[in-house]
């Protein structure tokens, strides 16, 4: 599959509690959403639908519940022991107050909760997408699509490598350099990316 670099205007849109449609987030022309196609950094469907237009064309879709952030799960409420928000012998009031996204921890990978409630002893937080649930309805124009460069697709699939493509090997920490006859089809990139 063709990786193209796609750069976007969008409003988007939910439903309120009647079923009308209210924007919830913009990307402006000024500071446009950019990403590359093929990657996970959009979801499939956003992907599917913007891949084909055109620069200068609109478009409009909307993005079902169980296709953008799945349906909203009572079960991903769930109450922590206070403990567990312990900072230097305290709770740490500072951070960890109804309505904040904090970051939490499974030991494997790191995600966002909301904080729902805090009593005496738990804290109630909210493991659910702030979008589970929700349809998605995009609006916006295609500024730019075009096939990526080799260089932008590693930029996003290798952001530690700041070399990537060609020249030193500074920001990879790879000590075999970047020698394209030891690291075939990577295009100079550093074996470690």
């Amino acid at each position: 599959m063709e990786r193209k670099y796609i750069s976007l205007s969008y409003d988007l849109m939910l439903k309120d509690d009647e079923g009308k449609l209210y924007k919830y987030e913009s990307a402006p022309r000024e500071r446009p959403f950019k990403f590359i196609t093929g990657i996970g950094y959009a979801l499939d469907l956003f992907e599917e639908n913007v891949i084909n237009v055109a620069p200068g064309d609109k478009f409009e879709f909307s993005i079902p519940a169980a296709k953008a952030y799945g349906e909203y799960d009572e079960e991903n409420v769930v109450d922590l022991d206070k403990k567990i928000f312990m900072r230097d012998g305290k709770f740490d009031s500072e951070y960890v107050t109804v309505g904040a996204v904090i970051p939490l921890s499974d030991g494997e990978q790191t995600f966002n909760a909301v904080v729902k409630d805090i009593d005496k002893d738990k804290v109630t937080v909210d493991l659910n997408h702030p979008l589970a649930g929700e349809e998605l309805t995009f609006r916006g124009v295609i500024i730019e699509s075009r096939p990526a460069t080799d260089k932008e697709i590693n930029e996003v699939l290798y952001p530690g490598c700041a070399s990537c493509g060609g020249g030193d090997c500074s920001g990879c920490g790879d000590s075999n350099g970047c020698d394209d006859d030891d690291n075939p089809g990577n295009g100079g990139c550093c074996s470690s990316c």
